[in-house]
Order: C-alpha cells, then sequence, then structure tokens
C-alpha cells in the first residue's frame, strides 16, 4: 500500500522571522517547480536556494510533498481573492456587464503565474489537495447563487443552485483549459478579449 504523502506543516509559524522562513521556503519552491519540475524540487535544493538549513526546512515542513501542498495553498488563496474582489464589485452591476466582470476576473486569476498554475495541476492530486480544491469551487458557488438571487429579476426560470454549478464549472473550465492547453489565449491581447467576449456570452446566453 502506497505512503500517504504528509502534506501539512509541522508547526506555524508565529514570529516575524520565522513567518519569513516559511515564506522564502514556499516561494522557492514555487520557482523549482516551474523551471525544474516536480522531481527536481529536493528538499536540499530547496534548502540551499533560499539560503536556509535543510535543518530549518524540517523544522516546518516534514518534507517536499508538504513544500508543495503550501504552495497550492497559496495559489489558491490567491485565485480566491481575486474571486472575491471581483464578485463584491460584480454585485452593482447589471447581469450582462457584472458576468463580464467575474468572468474577466476568472481569466485574470488564472493569468497568474499560469506556468506555475500547470504545473500545481499536475501535483493537486498527488499531494492529496484534491478536497481543498473542491471546498474552495464549492465556496465560489455559493458565492454565484448569492449574486444570482440579487439579479434574478434579470433571469429566466431557473433552478439558482443548478445555474450556480454550471456557469461557476463552465468559466473554471474554461479558463483552467486555456492555462493547461491553450496559452496562446492569455498571452495576446486580441484573443484574451476574444475569449473573455465568447465566455460572456455563453454564460449570459444559458442565464436568460
Amino acid at each position: 500500500m502506497a505512503r500517504k504523502p504528509l502534506t501539512n506543516p509541522r508547526k506555524q509559524a508565529s514570529q516575524a522571522r520565522s513567518r519569513a522562513t516559511v515564506d522564502v521556503l514556499i516561494e522557492t519552491t514555487a520557482r523549482i517547480l516551474v523551471r525544474e519540475g516536480f522531481d527536481r524540487a529536493s528538499t536540499n535544493r530547496i534548502a540551499e536556494q533560499a539560503g536556509v538549513s535543510i535543518g530549518s526546512l524540517y523544522q516546518y515542513f516534514p518534507g517536499k510533498d508538504a513544500l508543495v501542498a503550501a504552495v497550492i495553498d497559496r495559489h489558491r488563496e490567491e485565485l480566491g481573492r481575486v474571486a472575491r474582489s471581483a464578485l463584491a464589485k460584480a454585485s452593482t452591476q447589471p447581469l450582462r456587464q457584472g458576468i463580464r466582470t467575474l468572468v474577466t476576473a476568472a481569466v485574470e486569476a488564472h493569468r497568474i503565474d499560469p506556468r506555475l498554475h500547470r504545473v500545481l495541476a499536475e501535483q493537486i492530486p498527488r499531494t492529496g489537495r484534491l478536497e481543498k480544491v473542491e471546498t474552495f469551487s464549492r465556496k465560489n458557488y455559493v458565492l454565484f447563487k448569492a449574486y444570482l438571487e440579487r439579479h434574478s429579476d434579470e433571469l429566466r426560470a431557473v433552478d439558482l443552485e443548478l445555474a450556480s454549478f454550471v456557469c461557476v464549472t463552465s468559466v473554471e473550465a474554461l479558463t483552467h483549459s486555456a492555462v493547461l492547453h491553450n496559452p496562446a489565449l492569455l498571452a495576446d491581447d486580441a484573443a484574451l478579449k476574444a475569449l473573455i467576449d465568447e465566455t460572456t456570452r455563453l454564460i449570459v446566453g444559458y442565464l436568460q
């Protein structure tokens, strides 16, 4: 039976100096993952490039899997902040404008270090972080459903629970797929605008 990877930190950094150590270890892990891949990201290499002793690394993390999990969690939190900010902005906008705001935010969130996003997408199953990613998605469904409830007078008769699932899943799938399989869509301004336009049209057309 395969050993379950140890993905939780040994302890939480409480003081400024220890938080700085943890930050540099996580940032260095992300940099090595992007540049050299998962297999080259050994704890010795991470500690060396971070300028941290291997003993200090193991003081906070039990191994490489825990460091990669920390990178995944930090990246997910960053995406979550973008999504929540966009929902707050869209809440006062009419439906078509609001949906475009949300789609734009989803695309922009996936443009935050897309090379890292691609590497982490491969490592999420390996590190057992799927449950946390699913929790993140469920929060998005709840927030989006609340948005639809505020704009129910602009919608056709639709089950808002199901509609939230369809819309959030569709936008996440499109933007995620663009990062993984068609990065040119995110690199070119005209292609990026077209992606946002077409995704907005798709979601608004479904809702109305």
